[in-house]
């Protein structure tokens, strides 16, 4: 099993003093590029950093982890510009770009950016064919006009490597099965349950075999934040707020299926306290689903059995049992916690040592 890291804008949007937070973001990905983390992902979310700037700095202060986006998408950045900066990315790393892609949440760019968004996984599929033509031969055109109507368009910087690999987000039926289709693998989010983690990689392979490809080498990987504790209230509590900003978004509770838990109904209660579905219709983001939502109100509702469940936090026999049950129902990759201020990546490293030991 690999480790990788999930770095965000959230510090940097809380901290008054950006080149503090800046230095923070550097330092982490030095530390764990040190540690021999496998691959670092840099989120972008619409209101938040431009992802390739942030990995074009990253990539002159790392040396050999793998570098990329956690996720954009084919709205916020145009897959022509997706073509130029993963390109430009690769060629900064020396050959260690990948592509998080995903469909992004069509009501922010319907109804507050002004961006059509009216079949997200047509633009999907089209966007990861047309990369994929521009790579392989430096001109592309959308199937049949597309949804993004490029019609023979040549660009003249490519990637080091032939092909970058490219990842899905995926949780529903359909995501998963073009995944399989067309995507290098898939990227799970953080509470995911097992249960749904098992069908969802069955679904991907038989997809990928369908479609004539080799299910042996996608790659599976769960954005789970494995933490390493004798404590995991806090990081319990901690998760339930993503749980209430993130997992209550539309769709999103299927991948936290539990048995032993309605779901559904918790979820659903979760969302009327954060007010979720007037902030989505408004076109609001996370800025808005913080200040309309009832953060407290909602940690309330959701009981902290379920979050244990679903997250990988805890002593170290049990994570390493955790890590050991995913992996055999195919998950090939799990993201990390951050190593903490003033760890060095030796300290780090021996943690991701002691993940798979014993």
């Amino acid at each position: 099993m690999r480790f990788h890291l999930d770095l965000t804008h959230h510090a940097w949007a809380r901290s008054a003093d950006p080149a503090a937070a800046m230095a923070r973001t550097v330092e982490t990905a030095r530390v764990a590029d040190e540690a021999g983390i496998a691959g670092i992902w840099v989120s972008e979310d619409p209101d938040g950093w431009d992802a390739f700037a942030t990995l074009g700095a990253l990539a002159r202060e790392t040396r050999r982890v793998r570098l990329g986006t956690g996720v954009t998408n084919p709205f916020l950045r145009h897959p022509n510009l997706l073509a130029a900066s993963v390109a430009t990315l690769d060629r900064l790393s020396g050959g260690r770009a990948f592509l998080g892609l995903g469909r992004g949440q069509p009501e922010w760019y319907r109804r507050a950016l002004g961006i059509a968004a009216d079949d997200p996984l047509a633009a999907l599929e089209e966007t990861v064919g047309l990369l994929r033509a521009w790579w392989a031969t430096g001109r592309a055109s959308s199937p049949g006009g597309g949804v993004f109507g490029v019609r023979g368009w040549e660009r003249s910087v490519g990637p080091v490597q032939a092909a970058p690999p490219i990842y899905l987000a995926a949780v529903g039926p359909r995501a998963l099965a073009l995944a399989g289709r067309v995507a290098d693998g898939v990227l799970f989010n953080d509470l995911s349950s097992a249960a749904f983690l098992a069908t969802a990689i069955r679904a991907v392979r038989a997809g990928a075999t369908a479609a004539g490809r080799d299910a042996a080498g996608l790659r599976f990987f769960v954005r789970a934040g494995v933490t390493v504790t004798d404590d995991p209230v806090p990081i319990l509590e901690r998760k339930k707020a993503y749980l209430a900003l993130v997992n209550t978004l539309p769709g999103m509770a299927r991948g936290m299926q539990t048995p032993g838990f309605d779901v559904d109904a918790i979820v659903a209660e979760v969302r009327r306290v954060m007010r979720t579905d007037e902030t989505l219709a408004a076109g609001g983001g996370f800025p808005a689903l913080r200040r309309a939502g009832d953060l407290a109100a909602a940690r309330a509702l959701i009981p902290t059995a379920l979050v244990a469940e679903l997250a990988i936090v805890g002593p170290l026999p049990e994570v390493r049992a955790r890590l050991a049950a995913l992996a055999r129902i195919g998950v090939t990759d799990v993201f990390v916690a951050a190593p903490k201020r003033g760890q060095d990546g030796q300290a780090f490293g021996g943690m991701l040592a002691g993940l798979v030991d014993g």
